[in-house]
């Protein structure tokens, strides 16, 4: 799907450079942390996190993410903005929370790219 489509779909808005606009996301995955984003994403995934800070970007960087999308609203500082410009990553807000936005993405056809795990959480 490309990321203009996507932006349409989520009622969202691009907040990096426009000529950013027309990559292809493959699918996508919903995550606040990004041990998990690490352990889990698939490549050329959209993530769609609360997490509005350097780190994403950082994260996406190494697990090959293509676009980032900040739910709730959330906005990132200027320096995180700044940051993805420079790698080549648009980042888009919108005002859906995340299970919203993941069932819009999802309804629209993008398929989830999150590794299926079998975690055993009961010693944590």
């Amino acid at each position: 799907m490309e990321i203009n489509e996507l932006v349409k779909i989520i009622d969202g808005e691009i907040l990096t450079d426009a000529s950013l606009n027309g990559r292809e996301v493959a699918g996508a995955m919903g995550a606040d942390l990004m041990s998990d984003v690490l352990a889990s994403i698939q490549p050329e995934a959209a993530l769609l996190t609360g997490l509005c800070n350097p780190q994403v970007v950082r994260t996406a960087q190494i697990a090959d993410i293509r676009a980032i999308i900040f739910v709730r609203g959330k906005h990132p500082a200027q320096e995180t903005i700044l940051l993805a410009n420079e790698e080549d990553i648009p980042l888009i807000t919108t005002r859906h929370g995340l299970f919203e936005a993941c069932g819009l993405l999802y309804a629209a056809g993008l398929i989830s790219l999150e590794v299926k795990t079998e975690e055993d959480c009961s010693s944590s």
